[in-house]
């Protein structure tokens, strides 16, 4: 059997250690990874919060902005999170899972097709999620602490709504808006989105926001 590289894996868990999505993804595009988080997302409901690494397609490699992705995620009201950069201990869980993975299966075995890969992980997740005993539970399996989330996966993105003292701007194929003959930018990932900015309690501090989440601040105060 001919082994190949290692596919890209999606794993997704709550607190109980329960691996929601373990996905074999033949890329990093966005799109990939964007439908095999909605499939997660329509089986269990939506998380409050995502953690993630700064790779793509979750962030934007070193540069300031949102990615697609994290454009998607906030639209459905999850909040994410980015690990500092070059520290994976911020993501001792995840970074845990990981080791596992490659010591119990990817280290093992090679696979021949995409499809191989993810029957193995089928395989593999459920006896992670339902037979093998983990000790941060108390030695309990993590089926039996997960729950799933209360929170739909909604058949349509809401809508955006901003109060109406808010200055709204939309974000230009670029990743920039203007405002107050200054450009800003914002990431490309938000291309064709609406922001909002509005003042803070600083004099001539202003702060932008896509959906509930504030993106930057902008201080006019200060010269160009």
């Amino acid at each position: 059997m001919t082994q190949t590289k290692a596919p890209l894996k999606i794993p997704v868990r709550f607190n109980s250690r329960f691996d929601l999505c373990l996905s074999a993804c033949g890329d990093e595009r966005y799109s990939t990874v964007q439908a095999a988080m909605q499939q997660t997302f329509e089986r269990y409901g939506l998380p409050e919060r995502i953690t993630s690494d700064n790779g793509p397609p979750w962030g934007m490699c070193g540069r300031n902005g949102l990615s697609q992705l994290e454009v998607w995620l906030i639209r459905l009201g999850i909040s994410v999170s980015h690990s500092r950069p070059y520290h994976p201990q911020t993501q001792g869980k995840d970074e845990r899972f990981h080791r596992t993975l490659k010591y119990e299966l990817l280290d093992r075995r090679g696979f021949n097709s995409l499809a191989a890969c993810q029957q193995a992980f089928d395989e593999w997740r459920d006896r992670y999620n339902m037979v093998r005993p983990h000790e941060s539970l108390g030695q309990q399996t993590p089926i039996s602490r997960y729950r799933p989330s209360g929170r739909p996966f909604p058949s349509k993105l809401p809508s955006i709504e901003y109060p109406s003292t808010d200055k709204v701007r939309k974000v230009s194929a670029k990743g920039i808006i203007q405002f107050a003959r200054r450009e800003i930018y914002l990431g490309e990932g938000l291309r064709g989105e609406v922001v909002a900015i509005r003042p803070t309690t600083s004099d001539g501090v202003y702060a932008i926001y896509y959906c509930h989440k504030e993106l930057c601040q902008v201080d006019y105060t200060l010269s160009d």
